[in-house]
């Protein structure tokens, strides 16, 4: 069969390969739907991948599709030929510190899957009992395989403690930010989405925005926000019961606009963490979800941190939990791929689009034709 190799930094191709036997447990996945990801630009990129891929590896980690083959014992785990299933991209070990104590995107044994560039994949045992799920027969592959980036969104979702009536700031406008808008909307937040591209932002306010700001070329980020937010707070929606729950409009409370209650920061870069300490208001949360290159250095207000009493967290990957809240988003329609698929790609010219995207990557998600 036909998969990417990724080879080092730069460098990958498409490579006939050979399916090994399965081994005990395992599943043999046809992939129906792989997505690009701006995490996998960032590999190409790179070359390599400090916790999740080392080269040369098969290469890709957002996939849905339906089990071609079982390994001994799958099918005593419930597994089936035919059945339609989203993989997530990683499985804790359930036994470690982090794992005990709730905290399974920590696990110090997370074992990572990659391969979702090709026609088939194979799901190891252990992923197969914790992060593999099935699909509604009515569930489109390609919503499915938001199922990953999805679930990482919810941890930062709910680290975040985010609630209704809210005002909230996400900064960037690529998949995960236009996610972070789609959920912190469903929550009835009043959101504010800073990012580059018309098309997204014009996403953006499709997916539920209430204001966003053009941030050109990224220089003095935090005075073009402050400049353009609303000098006034909008039309508060009193915090409800449930964070999730979208049943209930808004209800008036208008006072001067301190600052944004959340900043969400969804770029990954040194100036962005900076200007979302500078962004949010005293008593609010700053959630660094954007993940910097190694070595990465920022310079914070000290004094503005501790006086202003903020909350600095960062969140990192998914967990079993917040990846089957992801797959109940998409398949009750809250999420969808028409939102955020906005192009496609033949296998075959795979290494072209990644030398494209490493340029000026304007698309928001690619579909992979791993048959072409």
């Amino acid at each position: 069969m036909k998969a990417a190799i990724l080879h080092g930094r730069g460098d990958v191709r498409i490579e006939e390969v050979s399916p090994e036997p399965l081994k005990r447990g395992e599943v043999r996945m046809h992939i129906e739907a792989a997505l690009t990801c701006g995490t996998d630009v960032k590999v190409f990129e790179r070359g390599y991948h400090a916790k999740m891929i080392s080269t040369p590896s098969r290469f890709g980690h957002e996939m849905a599709g339906v089990i071609c083959a079982l390994g001994e014992g799958a099918s005593e785990a419930g597994w089936k030929i035919g059945d339609r299933v989203v993989a997530a991209n990683s499985a804790p070990c359930g036994k470690c510190f982090f794992c005990v104590h709730h905290q399974e995107n920590l696990c110090d044994d997370l074992q990572f899957l990659n391969g979702a560039y090709a026609e088939t994949i194979t799901v190891p045992e252990r992923l197969a009992q914790k992060n593999l799920l099935r699909l509604k027969p009515q569930t489109d592959f390609r919503d499915a395989a938001l199922t990953e980036p999805l679930a990482c969104v919810v941890q930062g979702i709910e680290d975040s403690a985010l609630c209704a009536g809210q005002n909230v700031l996400i900064i960037g406008a690529g998949p995960v930010g236009l996610m972070f808008t789609a959920l912190a909307n469903r929550i009835r937040c009043h959101v504010t989405v800073a990012g580059r591209h018309a098309t997204r932002l014009q996403s953006a306010r499709k997916l539920g925005a209430a204001h966003v700001v053009d941030v050109g070329d990224g220089k003095n980020l935090a005075q073009k926000i402050q400049a353009q937010a609303p000098a006034h707070a909008p039309a508060r929606r009193e915090p409800g019961p449930s964070r999730y729950d979208s049943g209930h409009g808004p209800v008036p409370v208008h006072h001067d606009f301190p600052g944004f209650d959340t900043v969400i920061e969804a770029v990954g870069r040194a100036e962005t963490w900076e200007a979302a300490v500078a962004l949010v208001r005293k008593g609010g949360t700053v959630n660094f979800f954007g993940g910097c290159p190694a070595g990465t250095m920022v310079a914070l207000d000290t004094q503005r941190i501790h006086y202003s009493n903020l909350k600095l967290i960062a969140s990192f990957h998914h967990t079993p939990r917040s990846v089957r809240r992801a797959l109940e988003f998409i398949e009750s329609g809250a999420v969808r791929a028409a939102d955020f698929v906005s192009g496609e790609c033949a296998l075959s010219q795979l290494p072209a689009w990644f030398n494209s995207a490493a340029v000026a990557n304007n698309s928001i998600k690619t579909l992979i034709n791993v048959r072409q």
